[in-house]
């Protein structure tokens, strides 16, 4: 079978590319430097990169929730269905209005789909904005005593995988999050305990923290929506734990502790893992 991976570069498309390339699987990586290229500024590149695909997995790039998501995944929708794809995967997020039309213009398609809707990643922490100011010692984010339940890359490319290779999972929507809610202040300390450095957490004001970010050399697009993020998403109505990782692997997530415990020499300065 055929698998185009869209966002292949991505946290969890990468993933889901490596476990399927181990497998056997053809895989099509839909990147820009792709062979064909796939852009999702460019629509014209989208119907060649589908052709003689069997199943997909659309990571949209940067989240479903920014304007123009929702018609770009009603477009590759159609085009998917013209070029005989069998099986779509939807990577979604929790809490998101957006997405959650995005998911219903999936649905509404003649390709079975599966959406993989998910909380916060583990990795934001470990490959992504929040490993800088972890290494630094010193975190500050806009956010307070509202609880995540975040969920691993790791478990998400394993349900996506699950989802392309095998049967039962048509029709599905799996609610994947870690096991446990933790605030972003649990996480941090959960990893200085990992670690064993001392790290901090400190609150700041949402307004003020996009304007940092932006001065600090985040595109401003990116510090808008993480604003969007911390400011509308994490309000509570995604504090509980879902079941979607038992529900398509049959095990339980993994914990926020053990993936501390697996990525500790991330957060580690050089110096120290000299020693």
């Amino acid at each position: 079978m055929n698998t185009l991976i869209l966002g292949a570069n991505g946290k969890t498309g990468r993933r889901v590319a490596e476990r399927l390339t181990t497998r056997g699987v053809p895989v099509r990586r839909g990147t820009r430097a792709g062979a064909p290229p796939f852009d999702w500024e460019r629509p014209d590149t989208w119907a060649p990169v589908l052709a003689g695909v069997d199943a997909v997995y659309v990571s949209y790039f940067p989240d479903l929730a920014v304007p123009g998501a929702v018609d770009a995944i009603r477009e590759l929708t159609g085009l998917a269905e013209k070029a005989g794809v069998r099986r779509l995967v939807l990577l979604s997020g929790r809490g998101e209005a957006e997405a959650q039309v995005a998911e219903d213009v999936v649905r509404a398609g003649s390709v079975e789909w599966t959406v993989v809707r998910c909380a916060w990643f583990n990795q934001n922490f470990s490959e992504s904005y929040l490993l800088d100011p972890l290494l630094a010692g010193d975190v500050v984010l806009p956010a307070g005593d509202v609880t995540e339940p975040f969920v691993d890359a790791d478990d998400i490319a394993d349900v996506a995988v699950a989802a392309l290779t095998e049967p039962g999972h048509g029709g599905r929507t799996y609610e994947m999050t870690g096991p446990r809610l933790l605030t972003f202040a649990d996480a941090v300390a959960e990893i200085a305990e990992a670690t064993g450095r001392p790290l901090t957490y400190r609150r700041m004001d949402l307004d003020e923290y996009v304007t940092a970010a932006t001065g600090d050399g985040l595109p401003s697009d990116v510090a808008e929506l993480l604003g969007y993020l911390f400011g509308e998403v994490l309000d509570g109505r995604n504090a509980w734990v879902g079941d979607g990782v038992e529900q398509a692997l049959g095990r339980p997530a993994k914990d926020f502790a053990t993936f501390a415990r697996e990525n500790r020499a991330v957060w580690l300065p050089a110096a120290q893992l000299a020693r």
